[in-house]
Parts: C-alpha cells; sequence; structure tokens
C-alpha cells in the first residue's frame, strides 16, 4: 500500500519532514498547482509565477532523485483546484490510506486537513515543520504566564538555545541588540550593488505566458521577473547579499531613497518562506561572515535577529492567537482602503513610490511596509481587514501566518498591544530623516498644517486626539499627550480640521 506525502507550494525543500520517510519505491508525492491558492485572495502575479515555476523545478528535482511524483499543473483538465478535492483524487487513484503532509503555515490549511481527517476513513498524519527553529510547542511554553511577550526576551533564548553569536552564555560584544546602530539615514553618493536577478528559463517562461492569460487582472506588474525560482539560485542569492551588501545592511537597513527599491536588504524572504533557503544556513553564512572580519557586529546580529528573532516570533504568536487574531480591530477602524495603494496616484511622493514599487516588484522593505504604508494606514483609521488583505496580496513573500501578525500587530496595533509596546505611528519628520522623498512632494514637511502642510504631520496628531481614550495610559506616549496638551485650542482644531478634509478627499 503506498502513502501519499503531500508537499504544499510553501514547503518546496528537500529536506521537508513530510518527505523524510518517504518509500521512494512505493510512495506517491502529490505537487498540486491550485487555483484556490491563487485567489483566495488575488496575489500579485509575480508571485504566482514564483511558486509556480519554483513547484515546477521542484518537481524536476524530486523525479530526478527518484521519488514517484504525481504532478497536478493548472493546465490540467482534471485538475479541481482545492486542496482536498485534489488530495481526494490522489488517494482514490493510488488506493492510498495514509496521508503525510508536514504542518501548513496557514491556519486556513490546516482547518481543511483537519475537516478531511474527521470525514474521511484515511489516516493523515501531520509532521511538525522542522523548518522553522521554534516548534509550535516550544513558543507556547514560553508564552505561558507571560503578562507580555516581548520579542526581544525570545530571541534571546533562541540565540541561547542555538549558540548564535555568543560566547559561552554572554552575546559576543557584550550586547544582545545593535538595532540603536541601525538606524542611519541614508547620505548622498551611497553605492548600492545591483539586486540578485535570475534569468527566466524555458519553464518559467512558459509559467509566466500562463500567469498572464489566466491571471491577467492581479495586482502586479508580471516582468521583467528575476526571481530565483529553484535552490541554486536562492542559494546564489543569499551569497551575493552576503558577499555584497551584508556589511552595510546594519547601518542603512531603515533607509529609503527615491529609485532604489532594493537598497542593501538581501530580498531572501522569497526563498525562506517557501522552501528554498532554510532558516539557520542564512544564519550561519552571516555568522561566519562576521568571524572572516568581513561583516560587522550590527550589520550581522541585525540580520540574524530578524530571522532567528522576528521571523519566529512572529509565527508563535500566529498560532497562539488563531483564528480569533483575524479579528482584532482595537481601534475600531472603518475606513476603506484607498485606491492609491492600488494605483499609486497621490500627490504624497513616499506613498506614491512605494506603491509604484510594490506594483513593479512584489516587494518593500519593512521600513517602507511600516512606517510609510502602513503608518498611513494607521493614522487613516483604515479597516484592518482591507490593509491585512492588501499586504497579503502585494508581496511574493506574504502568507497569512507572517502577513497577519506584522501587519494587525505591529503597523495596526490592531490587537491592542499583545505584540507591540506602542503603535508605530509617526509624523513626517521620520520619513523625512530616513529617505530623500520629502524633496520631490507636493507637500511640505515642515509645514505642520494647511494645504500645504505633509498630511502625516496633523494626521499623527489627529490620530492621538481620537484615540486618547484607548492610549492615554500607555507609557511610551505620555511625552507626546504632554506635547498635544499644550497646544492652543486653534492649533487643536486646525489638526481636526485639516485631518477631516484629508480624509474626506480619499473617498
Amino acid at each position: 500500500m503506498s502513502v501519499l506525502h503531500v508537499v504544499l507550494l510553501d514547503q518546496l525543500s528537500h529536506k521537508i519532514s513530510s518527505l523524510k520517510n518517504c518509500d521512494k519505491k512505493n510512495d506517491i508525492i502529490l505537487l498540486c498547482e491550485l487555483n484556490e491558492e491563487f485567489t483566495y485572495v488575488k496575489h500579485h502575479k509575480k508571485k504566482i509565477v514564483l511558486l509556480i515555476s519554483a513547484m515546477r523545478h521542484f518537481s524536476v528535482e524530486l523525479k530526478n532523485n527518484g521519488y514517484n511524483v504525481e504532478y497536478v499543473s493548472l493546465e490540467d483538465k482534471k485538475n479541481t483546484g482545492g486542496l482536498r478535492t485534489e488530495i481526494e483524487r490522489a488517494l482514490k487513484n493510488y488506493k492510498s490510506k495514509k496521508v503525510v503532509i508536514t504542518h501548513p503555515a496557514e491556519y486556513r490549511i490546516l482547518d481543511c486537513l483537519n475537516k478531511l481527517r474527521k470525514d474521511l476513513s484515511v489516516q493523515i498524519d501531520i509532521i511538525e515543520d522542522d523548518r522553522f527553529l521554534c516548534s509550535i510547542e516550544f513558543f507556547n511554553n514560553w508564552s505561558d504566564g507571560r503578562e507580555n511577550l516581548r520579542m526581544e526576551y525570545f530571541y534571546r533564548e533562541l540565540r541561547k538555545k542555538y549558540s548564535v553569536l555568543m560566547e559561552g552564555e554572554q552575546p559576543i560584544g557584550g550586547k544582545w541588540n545593535y538595532d540603536a546602530s541601525n538606524r542611519k539615514p541614508p547620505k548622498e553618493g551611497l553605492d548600492i550593488p545591483e539586486k540578485y536577478t535570475s534569468k527566466p528559463d524555458k519553464i518559467t517562461q512558459e509559467v509566466i505566458e500562463l500567469v498572464e492569460k489566466k491571471y491577467s487582472l492581479h495586482f502586479g506588474d508580471l516582468e521583467p521577473f528575476h526571481f530565483a525560482v529553484d535552490r541554486k539560485g536562492a542559494l546564489k542569492a543569499l551569497q551575493e547579499f552576503i558577499t555584497k551588501k551584508l556589511y552595510l545592511f546594519g547601518d542603512y537597513q531603515d533607509a529609503m531613497l527615491e529609485g532604489e527599491a532594493w537598497m542593501y536588504h538581501s530580498h531572501i524572504s522569497f526563498y525562506l518562506n517557501c522552501g528554498l533557503l532554510l532558516p539557520m544556513e542564512c544564519i550561519q553564512k552571516a555568522e561566519q561572515s562576521y568571524h572572516e572580519d568581513k561583516s560587522p557586529l550590527n550589520a550581522v546580529e541585525g540580520f540574524i535577529r530578524q530571522i532567528l528573532g522576528w521571523r519566529e516570533y512572529i509565527r508563535g504568536i500566529y498560532w497562539l492567537k488563531m483564528p480569533d487574531y483575524e479579528k482584532s480591530n482595537f481601534f475600531n477602524a472603518k475606513r476603506k482602503l484607498p485606491s492609491f495603494y492600488w494605483n499609486s496616484k497621490t500627490e504624497m511622493n513616499c506613498l506614491r513610490n512605494c506603491v509604484k514599487e510594490t506594483k513593479e516588484n512584489a516587494y518593500a522593505h519593512h521600513i517602507q511596509r511600516l512606517m510609510v504604508l502602513g503608518n498611513f494606514a494607521l493614522l487613516a483609521g483604515i479597516d484592518p481587514k482591507d490593509v491585512n488583505e492588501w499586504f497579503l496580496i502585494v508581496y511574493a513573500d506574504a502568507y497569512q501566518w507572517v502577513e497577519l501578525p506584522n501587519v494587525t500587530g505591529m503597523i495596526l496595533f490592531a490587537d491592542g498591544g499583545y505584540l507591540a509596546s506602542k503603535p508605530y505611528a509617526s509624523g513626517g519628520a521620520y520619513i523625512n530623516k530616513m529617505s530623500n522623498y520629502c524633496k520631490n512632494c507636493k507637500y511640505k514637511v515642515t509645514e505642520k498644517n494647511g494645504s500645504e502642510a505633509c498630511p502625516f504631520n496633523y494626521l499623527y496628531w489627529n490620530f492621538l486626539a481620537e484615540n486618547r481614550q484607548k492610549l492615554s495610559s500607555n507609557h511610551r506616549l505620555r511625552m507626546m499627550y504632554s506635547s498635544y496638551d499644550k497646544m492652543d485650542s486653534e492649533k487643536k482644531k486646525n489638526i481636526q480640521k485639516d485631518s477631516l478634509n484629508f480624509l474626506n478627499s480619499l473617498s
């Protein structure tokens, strides 16, 4: 009797746990291109190409390694388009009584599998996804009884557990976190290396044509397409970052420049999140660069913290709080997402650039997402449901497990502070400090009120005023409320009037 090993589209790793005991002679590996996975939200065209092409390359590799692969393409007329129905069809075709699958990354898929297990007389073994460095059980145990789940303390636990950047029980350099050294604004004349590019091969070119035909109405530019689509390419992308960009990543990881979408970032989240790269190998390469004196500690620690700290922490929060987490709306925000998030037609230059580059690249770095696109959504009171859907649609590295806690918890403070200690809100001064966007903007970042003022300036104070009842007890905002209270009544009225006029203009 054959066992059916199901590999999902974000599990494209030869070391995935569902394949570890696969009998090459008798068992079947099921890989499916599922229309429901590309349309439950209308994902960016580039993301769909990345995943389908990566799946097709992975299938070829498995076959070359002697596995029996049942590959269901979108063009297959028998393809039912859904995970449940494709598993049922494969079980019937191969007369299998057992399914083995690695724990899915998203709640909706786990829910589907649990319902299938309940409805069918078939054994479904859901195995831990050991690509992650923190199991769901470990995170639940760590979080149990803690009033505040701050990432920093979780990160230190994993540093110790895996002995990463450690000297015995102490962190190398004497500090756990070098974030304070990683906030340099961009300066003139920065020599930013070219981003990694991969020329589409025949398989990828066929997928590009397929996606253009089948998903032409989805958001985003399809070409040029330059992502890696197999492990060899992903490893090359990682190595290029380590050798060409890591040494300045720490200094300028928060910096934004018009016309420089990629900066010094690694752009490996595409590959980490679909399985082409493994977290520990990325961590070890960065650590090796430090020990070989090729990259400074602030850069290496900052990069490692994103993977070993933030990525694992976000996943833990997701599984701890789902399914109720996606309903969070602490501020009861109800405004609909403005159209410029899709067409970039806004006179706010920072937003225009970030949306435009998102459309072109299916990518924006974390400060563009948090302090420009997300900051505006927070200040404008955009419905978290709309914001979460947008972020899930537009980025090639977005899956609900990583997108939802980042947007609901970090960007929108919609969970009321469960994840973040304060709302990450700011006026235009922060964007002006960390970018050159304000130089080419219609609005003046130095103006606080009036038709020429940067909308971020009055929206920031309006946000604090409107949500005072919910935020005034937050000790990290006491200074800001003290500053607001010192304003005269006329200025407060102007803040409210300018905000209302601007927000009404969005609709």
